[in-house]
């Protein structure tokens, strides 16, 4: 069953939902990341979300058509890529502040214009190139801090590791977020949801001679709501773009910092600094500036193909 293409404030709602949910995920990965290994943790992840995406493929009406491909290669590639890149945030989650890592990882939407130029072709303007050194600053001025580890004592070099590792899973999943792009101009969005699942889960298990640890009830509760909840959270996040186009829905994944620094503070008794505060309005505000401009030009472009069409 198809879903109506133009309802914005379902988009909208749609968006949120799923901003939550990862945030609940996030919260119950990091929980849980302070006894189990992050290999075991994508795994509960990826494998528990499967039934959720079966579901939800069924309740479409898809499940004979919608899991067919022609590019597996392609799957296994952003499952490469986007497992690596889950890995490495659910690694730093054990290992800085909640919100913290969030921050870092909005530099996301501002590698995938690097990469888009890079392996896509599209062209980057000043405006974008603009953007894309703004959120860059950002980055740094929330990872300086944390640097600093390597040549102070005084502070923690783990939080150092942390900071690298959270940016390095921004960049795997600004990675997968190009081969994804490439994904859509063949495959369904159904295969690309539950083939991500399947890969992740079956490339997390080669993690198991690196030691995995038997989970208590309580932690089995987080790792499979952790899973449950992210696989309702993909539902909500790929509905979302049905129902809108993109420029209309990307600027609400910024509202993840507020849940982010709210459960960090009431959960987790952290409190985000004003260095990282600063870092988090630069990469909010090039991320903003580049969606903007994809609107404009998305604009731009149906305007020009409109006058271009005959007309009766």
């Amino acid at each position: 069953m198809d879903l109506p293409r133009s309802n914005i404030p379902l988009a909208i709602f749609a968006k949120l939902g799923a901003v939550v949910c990862f945030i609940v995920m996030a919260t119950f990965v990091k929980i849980a990341s302070d006894t189990i290994p992050a290999g075991e943790i994508v795994f509960f992840r990826s494998f528990c979300a499967l039934p959720v995406i079966l579901v939800w493929i069924t309740w479409q009406g898809k499940l004979r058509t919608g899991l067919k491909t022609s590019n597996p290669m392609g799957h296994l590639w952003r499952g490469l890529v986007g497992t690596m890149g889950m890995s490495m945030g659910f690694a730093a989650l054990g290992l800085l502040p909640l919100s913290e890592v969030k921050a870092i990882q909005y530099a996301q939407p501002v590698l995938v214009v690097i990469f888009a130029a890079m392996f896509l072709g599209e062209q980057v303007r000043v405006f974008r190139l603009t953007a894309v050194a703004l959120g860059m600053t950002g980055v740094l001025v929330i990872m300086w801090p944390r640097l600093t580890a390597f040549s102070d004592a005084g502070v923690d070099p783990y939080l150092a590791l942390g900071a690298l590792v959270a940016f390095g899973s921004a960049v795997m999943a600004g990675l997968a977020h190009v081969f994804v792009r490439k994904l859509t101009a063949t495959e369904p969005t159904s295969a690309i949801v539950f083939y991500f699942g399947v890969t992740a889960s079956t490339l997390s298990l080669i993690t198991v001679p690196f030691g995995w640890v038997m989970p208590t009830p309580f932690e089995l509760s987080m790792l499979v709501g952790a899973g449950l909840v992210g696989g309702v959270g993909q539902i909500f996040l790929t509905s979302s773009y049905r129902y809108a186009d993109a420029s209309v829905v990307a600027p609400f994944e910024y509202a993840s910092i507020l849940f982010a620094i709210g459960i960090g503070f009431f959960v987790f008794d952290e409190v985000p600094t004003l260095v990282m505060l600063v870092g988090i309005a630069l990469i909010v505000a090039a991320g903003i500036l580049i969606i903007w401009r994809e609107r404009r030009l998305g604009l731009e472009r149906a305007k020009g193909r409109k006058v271009m069409t005959p007309q009766g």
